[in-house]
């Protein structure tokens, strides 16, 4: 694909400062409504429903167009229901997917499902509006990208943001001590894509939100915030 991964977009490593490339807010919204999408063809639109297992920034390909493309369905499970029962087939034997990505009910002998791809997603979400990996540093001692997200939300979201999503002069209220608040559209919009994120990745997987409401419920902050503005 022109345009790479997601990966390389996120986390552009070595690139010098000329070459860095951003993703605004929208652009964003896009390709999680891009991955919902395609996750949700996986899951209830092919003949025999289809779980990803590995989804991650690597994995989301991106077109001429900034469409976003999931690929690598190397360890995809295959659901199959034959007289009343289900059934799994894989392509690999054992794997179930990547550390900080995979669910932790896959650590705990777990069968991998449908909800374990929707904590996927909610991790892949978050890391798209922290710009943070799962597997930081910073995420020790029981921590991690849901807690942090979490203890930040909803009210103090501009701590946690990815610094290309912080508003310029402008876009923003500026207080006397100089502390950027996000403005109130943007705010609400971020604070909907967020809550969405977080409800990914409830405790009991059976909680989670499934590819329908959330295709649903993003793409109608996609209406509300960026009218126009779809790919």
């Amino acid at each position: 694909m022109k345009n790479g991964s997601l990966e390389q977009w996120l986390h552009p490593g070595t690139l010098s400062a000329k070459h860095l490339r951003t993703l605004n807010l929208d652009q964003r919204l896009n390709i999680m409504i891009d991955v919902a999408f395609a996750l949700e063809y996986l899951h209830h639109e092919c003949v025999q429903s289809i779980i990803h297992c590995d989804l991650k920034p690597s994995n989301v390909l991106l077109d001429d167009g900034m469409i976003a493309r999931v690929s690598d369905l190397g360890v995809a499970r295959i659901i199959s229901t034959i007289n009343g029962t289900s059934s799994t087939q894989t392509s690999i034997v054992g794997m179930k997917g990547t550390t900080g990505y995979a669910p932790l009910e896959y650590g705990m002998g777990s069968k991998v499902s449908m909800n374990g791809d929707m904590y996927s997603f909610e991790i892949l979400m978050l890391e798209m509006l922290t710009g943070r990996r799962p597997t930081d540093e910073i995420f020790k001692n029981g921590e991690n990208l849901h807690h942090f997200v979490e203890n930040s939300f909803p009210n103090n979201l501009l701590q946690i943001l990815h610094p290309s999503l912080i508003p310029k002069q402008g876009k923003a209220i500026i207080e006397e001590e100089n502390t950027c608040i996000l403005a109130p559209t943007i705010g609400k919009c971020l604070v909907s894509v967020f809550k969405i994120g977080l409800a990914c990745s409830a405790e009991s997987p059976k909680e989670r939100m499934n590819t329908v409401d959330v295709t649903r419920e993003l793409s109608k902050i996609r209406k509300v915030f960026y009218p126009g503005k779809i790919n």
